[in-house]
């Protein structure tokens, strides 16, 4: 009984490839390069062009009917009043409406109804005017107002401009210090950020901002509103490839 053997002979040049062959970097790095991360932050300032505010009424009656009249009656003179000082419709939404029996302080065994409406303002140079115009009318409840931009994402583009900037010169001082140079950018990575009381999502989750309390209406007319300006600020990572000068 016989048997065959079988051999694989390889060429010299065929076994120096196969051991001079590494395993392929998934970060894309070349054998001849060095991987280099850097994190960097960006800012940039934009001037507010929108405002929200909230306001409403608190009223109080011996019966929750009239509780209820009472403040539909005060909170149509504010809406009334939004509409003159060019609020639109569309604009004005309702926040909040309760109604409840009061059993503590001065006004115990009466009811209180509350009605809260949401305001956006679309020109921000016409936001005190419209504060003004609420608190005249009656309302007795105020937040805000909460100062934004139209086109948030817009406003941040400068920040996100200069945290990438910032990360490319870190790398050349990085690649300049170690006798190298950049090659390639591997991957950018957006880490998120901030827009004045807002928080700018990026690629991990962010937990939301704060909401705000509602507090008296007391002394708010005629308050002059300045806008200022709303600082955005973001963070990127950048992966970058090096390689000798």
């Amino acid at each position: 009984m016989s048997v065959a053997k079988l051999s694989l002979a390889l060429s010299p040049l065929m076994l120096l490839h196969a051991c001079d062959r590494e395993p392929r970097d998934p970060r894309g790095v070349g054998h001849d390069e060095t991987l280099l991360s850097v994190s960097a932050t960006g800012q940039g300032d934009t001037r507010p062009d929108q405002a929200q505010f909230q306001a409403g009424i608190n009223s109080w009656a011996k019966s929750a009917a009239e509780a209820t009249a009472a403040n539909q009656q005060l909170i149509g003179k504010i809406v009334d009043a939004l509409s003159g000082a060019g609020i639109a419709e569309k604009d004005i939404q309702t926040r909040s409406l309760s109604v409840q029996r009061l059993d503590w302080g001065d006004r115990k065994g009466q009811y209180q109804a509350s009605n809260i409406i949401n305001v956006t303002v679309r020109d921000v140079d016409r936001a005190s005017a419209a504060v003004t115009a609420a608190t005249t009318a009656g309302a007795n409840v105020l937040s805000g107002p909460d100062l934004r931009m139209a086109d948030p994402e817009k406003a941040a583009n400068s920040a996100y401009t200069a945290a990438y900037k910032a990360a490319h010169a870190r790398a050349e001082a990085y690649a300049d210090a170690a006798g190298m140079t950049i090659a390639r950018v591997l991957s950018i990575r957006d880490a998120g950020g901030t827009q004045g009381n807002r928080y700018l999502p990026g690629a991990v989750p962010v937990a939301p901002p704060p909401i705000a309390v509602e507090q008296s209406a007391a002394n708010a007319s005629n308050v002059p509103l300045m806008p200022g300006q709303t600082t955005s600020t973001v963070a990127v990572q950048v992966d970058f490839a090096l390689k000798p000068k």
